[in-house]
């Protein structure tokens, strides 16, 4: 069964910069697309974007576009979440977890693919 381990969060000021990583065990990331996902308090989880196994695409939400970089290290079997820009909107709980993934990119819309998450990492953005 696999796992996912997110790491990273903190208390960041508005305008900051921060960096989560997934640690992934039991499989490895050569054949699963990876998608990042956050649950702000009172809210659903929303997805945020994700990494393809298979050219290393990757896909965002518009909320989080051009300030949120996804990248992977497939020998670490860990992919990071670069947050940089952050505001207020982006304090949430986040985790990690595999999504669909595929020829035309990964796709995170649809949720979990195999319903693994890890314990999630906490973002606060406050001054």
């Amino acid at each position: 069964q696999g796992q996912l381990e997110e790491s990273g969060g903190g208390l960041v000021q508005p305008g900051g910069s921060l960096r989560l990583s997934c640690v992934v065990s039991g499989f490895t990331l050569d054949y699963y697309g990876i998608g990042w996902f956050r649950q702000a308090p009172g809210k659903e989880r929303e997805g945020v974007g994700c990494i393809s196994s298979v050219d290393g695409r990757t896909r965002y939400a518009e909320s989080v576009k051009g300030r949120f970089t996804i990248s992977g290290d497939n020998a670490k079997n860990t992919v990071y979440l670069q947050m940089d820009t952050l505001n207020a909107d982006d304090t949430a709980v986040y985790y990690c977890t595999t999504v669909v993934d595929g020829t035309l990119g990964c796709d995170y819309a649809l949720g979990s693919l195999h319903g693994y998450w890890g314990q999630g990492t906490q973002v606060t953005v406050s001054s």
